[in-house]
């Protein structure tokens, strides 16, 4: 679920929009009257979509924008001028008077994008750890002295086994070291 955040310089304006997409199903985190109050919640958070007003007693939208960390997005709610300024930047802006059903398109298609990133971030493998090395270099090294192949050749046939049984490439490497034992 992603985190979305809240900010208008008026209390009211902010809950209005917040109730909003409560109606809509989202879960809001927050809802704040300034840039610093949103920068002090995302510290708190991994990723999320800050939901904003142009301009807030403590700074502009850009300001924040600029402070928010590289994994949070802004969508912008502001005048057809103001959004004219954002289109080389990488916010995303709907247009005043707000449409509601331009709100949730907007919305619902950002949260799938931060689904997206977040899946494809996932999916980046893990490092191993250094007894893991350890294991996966002994495995290799039986290989090339029992059936004489090389690095390349031992690793390669490691990892096909790995994917052929289903089990991790270290779980392999131990198989090998185990049946070396016997």
């Amino acid at each position: 679920m992603t985190s979305i955040l809240i900010v208008f310089p008026k209390m009211e304006d902010a809950k209005s929009i917040r109730n909003l997409l409560v109606r809509h199903g989202y879960d809001v985190a927050a809802v704040c009257t300034l840039g610093s109050q949103v920068l002090n919640d995302v510290d708190m958070m991994n990723s999320g979509i800050v939901i904003s007003g142009y301009k807030y007693p403590d700074m502009y939208y850009r300001e924040l924008y600029e402070a928010l960390p590289p994994d949070f997005d802004m969508l912008l709610l502001a005048s057809p001028r103001v959004c004219a300024e954002c289109e080389r930047e990488k916010i995303v802006c709907v247009t005043m008077p707000l449409k509601v059903h331009d709100l949730m398109n907007t919305l619902e298609m950002m949260c799938m994008n931060q689904a997206r990133i977040k899946k494809n971030r996932n999916k980046k493998p893990r490092q191993k750890t250094e007894a893991e090395r350890r294991i996966i270099g002994e495995a290799k090294e039986i290989l090339m002295l029992r059936n004489h192949m090389s690095e390349e050749q031992a690793h390669k046939y490691i990892q096909k086994c790995s994917m052929d049984s289903g089990t991790s490439i270290v779980e392999t490497a131990q198989m090998v070291i185990r049946m070396n034992k016997i």
